[in-house]
């Protein structure tokens, strides 16, 4: 017996229906029980603040914990391969810090490959470097400071949060474009980096603005400059690295990523919920205050920048030499 054209059009758009469905509703539905965000540096710092400040819009907005997970260690690449490993299931996502940019180059035996392993689901800010120094050092400007680390070589410590992160790149380029001759002390994370700046265990720290603003602005530190082209807002009066050393520019920034594979519906519903935020009045402001610019970007434009910085990056590391320590 024949159908009747109208039954098979009947037919046909139901069986339609049915495929589309459930990737329709996994998304409408999606998150059904608890996020956590893998944050590969320890409580504290700049990337830890921002991680937390998010995790809880996405909480209030989607009605689901987003729990923060600290896994320092290895130069982030510890908590990354976490997250490499993680079901892609939209259910562990990652706190992808600028160093995945640098660390593709510096470190030649990873188990993962960041741009084919991890998913760019949004980009969140950008931040400035803050040169800054003990307060026992005598300089008070960046001239100063070549001054006195070329009068005392060898004996200036400069901090990082580990190897290949942007501040021990930052350091490096400095040391490459001024003659300098500084040691590398890295530690595991801003925060203790901070504290031993502090302390006066080493004299000079590329720190993010979000991690020093409250203790720059307690005079705990001395801020020389920021290291983006233009001054930062949070600190209009201070100067670029730039103004006494020509062409020098260096800034970090982060996002947030998922593993290969997490379906694109799940990544498209984060990345608008992400980017919605950025736009909130509120959470422009918590950022602001921190001294981080807001950065959205489709998930798409997110990768070409990740793309970009590691080619960018992976040359100045060749060029001068560095190797991790």
């Amino acid at each position: 017996m024949k159908l009747r054209r109208r039954s098979v059009l009947h037919w046909a758009a139901g069986a339609a229906a049915l495929l589309t469905a459930p990737r329709f509703g996994f998304a409408q539905t999606y998150p059904a029980r608890l996020v956590r965000i893998i944050v590969p540096v320890p409580p504290g710092g700049a990337l830890d603040i921002i991680a937390r400040l998010i995790g809880q819009w996405l909480s209030e907005r989607l009605g689901q914990p987003f729990v923060i997970e600290n896994r320092p260690g290895a130069a982030t690449n510890i908590g990354i391969e976490a997250a490499v490993r993680a079901p892609a299931d939209g259910y562990t996502l990652l706190l992808i810090p600028g160093s995945v940019t640098v660390n593709a180059t510096l470190y030649d035996k990873l188990s993962f490959n960041f741009i084919r392993d991890i998913v760019p689901v949004a980009m969140l800010s950008g931040l400035p470097l803050v040169m800054e120094v003990n307060v026992a050092v005598p300089a008070k400007t960046v001239s100063e400071f070549i001054a006195y680390a070329k009068s005392n070589p060898g004996k200036v410590n400069y901090a990082s949060s580990g190897n290949g992160t942007p501040q021990h790149i930052a350091g490096e380029l400095f040391k490459m474009m001024t003659g300098v001759d500084m040691l590398h002390v890295p530690y595991r994370g801003g925060a203790p980096a901070l504290t031993d700046l502090m302390g006066g265990q080493v004299q000079l720290y590329f720190s993010p603005l979000p991690e020093s603003i409250e203790i720059i602005k307690g005079g705990k530190v001395r801020a020389l400059a920021v290291t983006t082209a233009a001054r930062a807002q949070a600190l209009p009066e201070l100067p670029t690295v730039a103004d006494s050393v020509p062409g020098f520019e260096a800034s970090t920034w982060q996002g947030i990523g998922a593993p290969r594979n997490t379906p694109a519906e799940i990544v498209d519903r984060l990345n608008t919920e992400i980017n919605a935020a950025l736009a909130d009045p509120t959470i422009k402001a918590r950022l602001k205050d921190l001294g981080s610019v807001p950065a959205p970007m489709s998930s798409a434009g997110f990768a070409k920048l990740i793309a970009d910085e590691t080619e960018k990056w992976g040359k100045l590391i060749r060029a001068a030499n560095i190797k991790a320590e």
